[in-house]
């Protein structure tokens, strides 16, 4: 019957079963690298990398929105780290 009963049948088996988790595993790598940045940071999740004054910006747009009171602002960005009014480290 030749090598195809033998040793040839196991061997296409054994493909049969690589090719698909090779492709399974390129595409999962594939995707985990797009979610970093050039420099190996993560980007944010639209792709774009995050600013650091980002999470002052989002207080601001709370503060302004009425969600948080002032003294909760105040504590928050003292927290961040900012104490100016623009979040420049200036006194008010």
């Amino acid at each position: 019957m030749g090598w195809l009963f033998g040793w040839g049948m196991g061997l296409v088996m054994l493909f049969g079963w690589l090719l698909p988790l090779a492709a399974v595993g390129l595409i999962v790598w594939l995707i985990v690298g797009r979610g970093r940045s050039d420099s190996g940071g993560m980007a944010a999740a639209d792709g774009r990398r995050r600013d650091p004054d980002s999470a002052l910006q989002i207080l601001r747009e709370r503060y302004a929105r009425g969600e948080i009171s002032r003294e909760e602002f105040l504590q928050a960005r003292q927290d961040l780290g900012a104490s100016g009014p623009s979040g420049d480290s200036t006194n008010e």
